[in-house]
């Protein structure tokens, strides 16, 4: 004989577990969401110290520390040609770290604020530490 099967009836969960669940649920998803944002920074900052990881371009912000400078006045500085220059000035703005100015028929470039200064000095710092 066949035992006739049980109507299975779905427990309703209380409405302050469901809450819990769903405060846990939005908690999880910020801490994710930092996650990925601090995982984002760290990226970023890498590739700014790669940017430092060329002495040439060390050179080149170093002589940007004594204030603006055109391309010409650049490669005099550092005994380089005007092409070679122009090419890593063109890396440091995209990685914001000079600024550019038309003066006429120049441009001058620049530190792109004080930020650019400080790391600098603060490397130099730690270097002479060692």
């Amino acid at each position: 004989m066949a035992t006739p099967e049980k109507k299975k009836t779905a427990v309703k969960k209380p409405v302050a577990t469901k809450n819990a669940t769903a405060v846990k649920k939005i908690a999880s998803a910020k801490k994710e969401a930092a996650k990925k944002q601090q995982e984002e920074m760290l990226y970023d900052l890498a590739d700014l110290f790669k940017v430092f990881g060329d002495s040439t371009r060390i050179r080149i912000l170093y002589a940007l520390m004594g204030g603006p400078l055109c391309v010409s006045d650049l490669a005099s500085e550092l005994e380089m040609n005007q092409s070679a220059v122009s090419h890593q000035l063109k890396i440091l703005k995209q990685n914001k770290l000079v600024k550019n100015n038309r003066e006429g028929k120049s441009i001058l470039y620049e530190l792109a604020d004080e930020h650019v200064k400080d790391i600098l000095e603060i490397g130099q710092e730690h270097i002479e530490e060692l």
